[in-house]
């Protein structure tokens, strides 16, 4: 769908460069589109945009970014075809599909250009397949979209198309599965919710939940979600993994699910993202390793050849990366 950006819509099993060179880290891919923001405020889109992801006002793919207007974004995020943003005032915007109420702006129509959602002190925000999940400033979290299996944490399965409160003040940082999500707060606690056939939660069961449930330990600092599965990093550098492996995308070596996490080797990981059914991690030397499924070469090794335990891409010099269901973006230093 061109969601590479390399203008055009043949598959890369190892990285290509995305023209320009001021790319920042604030980076984001949905199912089959990509977003990024460069170091002068400008955003930038590419891919499909069959439900007007793309924010151009257009229902038509990209092969190369474009620009949305505006100067002053500082933080993307994208989800199974839509796309929220925030600007360096607090505001929050949002567009692409919209059934579900994911958008959070009260309606279920899709939106081809960016709308705002009230308030403007929004600071962090995630997309799951069909749900949303957003903090502000002060600490507290907010939900919307879809949530037949409890993935906003409100208690109920009922979906919503407005921002709903979800009890607690001092949240940091979130991440969105398919139809779960996962939560730190700034005193390093680790909270799931949401879909749990696989254990992507990660509390030893296979049992749904509609509230937040904590995960053992208190020093949790980065958290990821793929499809089913689930992945975070400590503060003393450890890589933690649970949920769905059968496409080996936990990275233990194996394609056995696990319901409770388990630790990867090595003490240096320091940033994560999860696809459908792979990962992609940077260690703080500035190393890029990838693992898991790669039939279209979402890996980036060269080859279509599953991988179960981590593999290093060359380059020495990443410093954030964002990964789509079936592909990758990575940002490397100057």
């Amino acid at each position: 769908q061109g969601q590479l950006g390399d203008g055009t819509i043949s598959s890369k099993s190892s990285p290509v460069h995305v023209p320009g060179t001021e790319w920042n880290s604030n980076i984001a891919s949905g199912t089959y589109h990509t977003a990024a923001i460069k170091n002068d405020g400008t955003l930038w889109t590419w891919g499909n945009n069959g439900s007007g992801e793309l924010g151009d006002g257009t229902i038509q793919n990209k092969s190369s970014p474009i620009q949305i207007p505006g100067t002053s974004w500082s933080k993307i995020s994208c989800g199974y075809t839509h796309t929220a943003a925030i600007k360096n005032d607090g505001t929050l915007w949002v567009w692409g599909y919209n059934n579900y109420g994911q958008l959070g702006d009260g309606t279920a129509v899709h939106k081809s250009s960016p709308i705002q959602i009230p308030g403007n002190t929004w600071n962090v925000i995630d997309y799951g397949q069909h749900h949303a999940a957003a903090i502000k400033n002060d600490g507290t979290l907010w939900a919307c979209g879809y949530n037949g299996y409890g993935q906003l944490g409100d208690g109920t399965t009922v979906s919503k198309s407005s921002p709903i409160q979800i009890p607690g003040t001092s949240w940091s940082k979130i991440a969105c599965g398919d139809s779960h999500t996962a939560a730190i707060k700034n005193d390093g606690t680790l909270w799931v919710w949401g879909f749990n056939a696989q254990g992507q939660l990660g509390d030893g069961t296979n049992v749904n939940k509609s509230s937040p449930v904590q995960i053992s330990g208190t020093s949790w600092n980065v958290i990821a979600c793929g499809n089913t599965h689930t992945v975070a990093i400590k503060n003393d550098g450890t890589l933690w993994v649970w949920g769905d492996n059968a496409q080996g995308q936990l990275g233990d070596g194996t394609v056995i699910r696990k319901s409770s996490p388990i630790q990867i080797p090595g003490t240096s990981w320091s940033k994560i993202s999860c696809g459908m059914y792979h990962t992609v991690a940077i260690k703080n030397d500035g190393t890029l390793w990838a693992w898991g499924r790669n039939a279209f070469g979402q890996l980036g090794d060269g080859t279509a050849v599953h991988k179960s335990s981590p593999i290093q891409i060359p380059g020495v010099n990443w410093v954030d990366v964002s990964v789509g269901w079936y592909h990758a973006i990575a940002v490397k230093s100057q």
